[in-house]
This record gives C-alpha cells, sequence and structure tokens, in this order.
C-alpha cells in the first residue's frame, strides 16, 4: 500500500512501501514509468495529466507520478537521474553529485563504509574512487531503492549505532527530516549525532551535517576533527565533519568553494588589514563566512576587511572567476539620500546586499521607485563601532 502525505512545501507526497519498490524496478513498472515521463505534469496540466495516468495505471498511478516528478526535479542535483528512485525526504537531503564527488577524492583508494547510505548518492560516488566500498541503512524502503540505483555495490540492512565494520572509514548521514519536516537539533538526527560520535569514537569517522549546525555545540559533544563547508551553484550546501585522524595537520576548519575549485582552511595566514574601500567590494563566497575563513581569504588574494566585524572585502583588483562590485559613489545611508545618490547614476535596476544593518532588500528596492536606464548594485554595511558607527551604502557597477 503507498499513503500520501503533505511535505513541509504543503504539496502531496508520496510514502513507498516495499511492494512499490519492487513493482517500479519490474519491467512492467520501467514501462509504466517510461510512459507516465511522456506526460508534462505541469502546474497547468496535473489534474489531467493525473487523471489520464490513474484510468490506465490504476491505484498504481500516485507511485509513478511522484517518482516521475522527483526524477526531474533530481536533475538539480544529478547528472542523469533518470533511472534512479527516490523518496521525497531521501532527495532533499541526498549530496548534490559534485559534492559526493568531491568527498569521494578525499577518500580516495580508502575502505569506506557508507552507514547511512539512504538511496546511495554517496555511494554512487565512493565507487568510482574508493578502494572498496559497503552500503547499509536501516529504512528497509530506501534500502531496497539503493539496491536498484547502485546495485554493483554490497549493500546490507544495518543500524548504523550498531557498527558491522571494523577498519573502514565510516560515513554517516544523519537524517535531519521526519515527514517532510527539519530537524534542527543535532541530538534530534537520526542517529543522533551525539551518539554517532560516541559509537565510533576512535574511528576514521566522516559526518555529512547541515551547513547551519552549530559549531560551539560540535566541540562539546567532543568533536575536534576538521569542519569543512562546501558551496556549490552559489550556495551553501553542507558542513562535513572529518575525524581529526583524516584531517590535514593543523587544519579545523575549510571552506571548499567548488565552482571555484578553491579550498582555504584556518592553517593559511590571516594577516588582512581593515580599510577603506578601494576599487572593487566583494562579498565572499558563503562557505568562506560560515568556516569563519574571511580573513583568511582576503590574505590570499590581496584583499582588506572594510570593518573587522563585516565580511565584505575590498581589493584593487577582483580574484579570477569572482564576482565583484566596482565602486562608483559612497554616501552615509539613508532612503532619502540612497534615492538621489541612484537617480543622479541613473539607475532603474539595482540589487541590494546588506550586512551589519536591519535593512530588507527587498521592500527598500520597492520603495525607492527608480526610473533610470542602468542596472546597478548597492552595498549596505555599517562601518566603524560604538558611537562612531556608520550606516554606509556602496554604490556600484556589478562585474557581471
Amino acid at each position: 500500500m503507498v499513503l500520501q502525505r503533505h511535505g513541509d512545501r504543503g504539496q502531496a507526497v508520496v510514502d513507498f512501501d516495499l511492494d512499490a519498490v519492487a513493482y517500479l524496478c519490474s519491467d512492467a513498472g520501467e514501462q509504466a514509468l517510461r510512459d507516465v515521463d511522456a506526460y508534462p505534469l505541469t502546474d497547468a496540466t496535473r489534474i489531467a495529466d493525473v487523471a489520464s495516468i490513474r484510468r490506465e495505471f490504476g491505484d498504481r498511478a500516485p507511485t509513478l507520478v511522484e517518482t516521475v516528478l522527483l526524477r526531474r526535479r533530481a536533475a538539480a542535483k544529478f547528472a542523469d537521474a533518470s533511472h534512479w528512485l527516490f523518496t521525497d525526504d531521501a532527495l532533499q537531503q541526498a549530496t548534490a553529485q559534485p559534492v559526493a564527488q568531491h568527498r569521494a577524492r578525499r577518500l580516495a583508494g580508502a575502505i569506506v563504509h557508507d552507514g547511512t547510505c539512504s538511496i546511495g548518492a554517496e555511494l554512487a560516488a565512493l565507487r568510482d574512487s574508493a578502494g572498496f566500498v559497503v552500503g547499509s541503512d536501516i529504512d528497509p524502503v530506501r534500502l531496497a531503492m539503493a539496491r536498484h540505483n547502485v546495485g554493483d555495490v554490497p549493500l546490507c540492512r544495518a543500524d548504523a549505532l550498531a557498527p558491522i565494520t571494523r577498519d573502514a572509514v565510516v560515513l554517516a548521514d544523519p537524517a535531519r527530516r521526519a515527514s517532510g519536516r527539519r530537524r534542527f537539533d543535532p541530538l534530534d538526527f537520526m542517529p543522533p549525532l551525539d551518539q554517532l560520535l560516541a559509537v565510533y569514537r576512535g574511528r576514521d569517522l566522516v559526518i555529512k551535517c547541515s551547513p547551519g549546525i552549530d559549531f560551539v555545540a560540535l566541540a562539546g559533544l567532543g568533536f575536534d576533527g576538521e569542519i569543512e563547508v562546501t558551496s556549490l551553484g552559489g550556495s551553501v550546501r553542507e558542513a562535513c565533519l572529518w575525524s581529526a585522524s583524516l584531517a590535514e595537520e593543523g587544519v579545523r576548519r575549510r571552506a571548499t568553494l567548488l565552482d571555484q575549485e578553491e579550498e582555504i582552511t584556518d592553517a593559511e595566514p590571516d594577516d588582512c588589514p581593515v580599510a577603506p574601500a578601494g576599487r572593487w567590494i566583494v562579498d565572499p563566497d558563503g562557505a568562506v563566512v560560515r568556516a569563519g575563513l574571511v580573513r583568511h581569504y582576503a590574505a590570499r588574494h590581496g584583499l582588506w576587511q572594510l570593518d573587522p566585524d563585516i565580511a565584505y572585502l575590498s581589493g584593487d583588483r577582483l580574484p579570477d572567476g569572482v564576482r565583484g562590485f566596482q565602486v562608483l559613489d559612497e554616501i552615509a545611508f539613508s532612503e532619502k539620500r540612497l534615492r538621489q545618490a541612484l537617480s543622479a547614476h541613473d539607475a532603474g535596476a539595482v540589487e541590494i546586499l546588506v550586512r551589519g544593518l536591519d535593512v530588507e532588500p527587498d521592500p527598500l528596492r520597492r520603495r525607492l521607485k527608480l526610473r533610470g536606464s542602468q542596472r546597478l548594485s548597492v552595498v549596505l554595511a555599517r562601518i566603524g563601532t560604538g558611537t562612531a558607527s556608520r550606516a554606509t551604502a556602496f554604490i556600484c557597477r556589478p562585474s557581471r
């Protein structure tokens, strides 16, 4: 039997069972998926399409429609997900393929046990890099999907908190969702993070976590390894915990920027000055900011900080491949002065970046009511401390 519920975005979500997975893996199920994939299933056609699919496939229709839609969504994470099976929660938590491949490269040649393998996203990357890989999961439905997705990898059903390997590197991605709802407290993960750390203490261990995890709380749980924050496609994707035995000597924090093929660690120099804006303003990649490596990034690229407590950087040239903002004007910020300055620069459309000020970009943009022809950027920041601090607006031309 297949049940439907509503996810955290309000949409109907199918809860798969083993019978549904077996059907989808059968010749009849695979042909049915090809037939259903021919339907547009857009917002405009969904009702009529589902009615047609239900007439043809009866009670199998929800399973087929959900799988086709999940495969289409998976294109944002996988190069080719056209033959994969997913659940909604598993897809939302699945590692994007380039991120999984990066992690697999760090584990090249190792024996790796993915103890929470889910539908097999990490296994697909590991099997091409690791010396040997095995997967396990406590959820029989996700494990059945993994057998379909990565059938050449040895799999078994097991609880991650009951170790089944001895000398392997253990990879874990504890569930941070339940029935479509996010879990924010690491003690509410499944399995709980504190228990994972305790069970595998002294082992080579890699744990994928959400990027917003509290670094101080991790130290309180006894974690003393490396925290790697990874970005892809302009957004921060995850924080990965590497046991000290797998970390580079002296490294406790790392920012990995997959788009720029760049990594920065806290073992690098951070001698970065604070100075007024130069030709360019740079808003560092979110992984750099989240990992607390803004000064290290600035020192590497010859940049400086506008303020010691604000992540905006400045310099007279841009790092290669980095989007920046060429400073055209600098004013004390107020809406009236900003509107006048933007009008003088013939601005008709602006993007607004804010750090250190209680300003909402979208409402401000609407209130400015600009009518010029230029596309510009506005960088807002509080510069200075205490009574000497000032809200400042930099009117800029984006590099791209």
